[in-house]
């Protein structure tokens, strides 16, 4: 299960790459950046060269999906990440008036930018914001909430965006939607299969018994209730992956007909996540 360790994992689909230049081409024109994040994963889910993508352009870090995460360590990195000069923004996936706190933030973001105007004898101006983030991040579920109607398709699967789109949403704001973009390579093995748990790196990037077994040793690292209720067993070690994934298949009654249907059993695992009946869970440590 551990192949990939050390190795720098390559996954970068063309229409990633034309996105990340047409940002650059566009940016001049660009107010505000409002980059989406998943709550569980706020280290794993950043796109760590946007802000060189961005240059010196305001930016809002928006914690997507907020109600699906261990607050008391998710409130580590907005603290991290307001310490270092971001503004950042809470989005619970299930509350639809949350969207609201983003369409205050630019406003007051644009308070100061048309007093500066004003001073300069120009007219005020309406934000035009662009909005990145790693695929299944949530990002297009917050800009149909923004726009008041469902303008964008979502799934529950990376990529469903795939063209660039200017999208009135007030009188303050538009928003320019993008579809995900992830970087050139991951660096960190971890940060690969974190991405993989939460369904943000597509499923034949790493096999599933891995992301599946890497969710295992973060829940028994951290949060062994789920494991108990969830999984019914107590922990999970390498040393007993069988015993432990017989033990899961019993519980979730998969039938055992002489060995364990691993990949049957990974995939329960995975959608625990994915189908969202885990909540709580922060994958991303200080």
């Amino acid at each position: 299960m551990n192949e990939n360790k050390g190795k720098k994992i390559q996954w970068y689909p063309g229409h990633m790459a034309k996105t990340k230049r047409e940002i650059g081409t566009m940016l001049p024109n660009i107010d505000i950046v409002i980059e989406v994040i998943d709550s569980r994963i706020p280290y794993s889910s950043r796109i760590p060269d946007l802000k060189k993508t961005i240059n010196n352009k305001q930016s809002i870090i928006v914690f997507n999906k907020y109600d699906l995460c261990d607050k008391e360590e998710t409130e580590k990195w907005i603290e991290k990440y307001q310490s270092e000069g971001n503004i950042v923004v809470t989005s619970d996936s299930k509350n639809t008036n949350d969207y609201k706190k983003v369409v205050e933030t630019v406003k007051n973001i644009m308070i100061e930018v048309n007093k500066k105007r004003k001073d300069k004898g120009l007219l005020p101006k309406k934000a035009k914001c662009i909005v990145v983030g790693v695929p299944n991040a949530g990002k297009s579920t917050l800009i149909n909430k923004l726009v008041g109607k469902n303008i964008l398709g979502v799934g529950n699967k990376p990529g469903v965006t795939k063209t660039l789109n200017t999208i009135r949403v007030n009188e303050y704001m538009d928003l320019v939607d993008t579809p995900g973009i992830l970087w050139p390579k991951f660096d960190e093995e971890l940060v690969a299969l974190n991405l993989a748990s939460m369904t943000i790196i597509k499923e034949e990037i790493l096999t599933i018994e891995e992301v599946a077994i890497h969710i295992l040793r973060m829940l028994d690292k951290y949060y062994r209730e789920i494991l108990r209720r969830e999984f019914g067993i107590e922990y999970y070690s390498d040393d007993e992956v069988e015993e432990c994934f017989t033990k899961i298949s019993k519980y979730k009654n998969i039938p055992v007909n002489g060995e364990v249907d691993y990949e049957r059993v990974s995939l329960v695992i995975i959608n625990s996540i994915k189908q969202e009946k885990i909540k709580g869970i922060t994958f991303d440590r200080m």
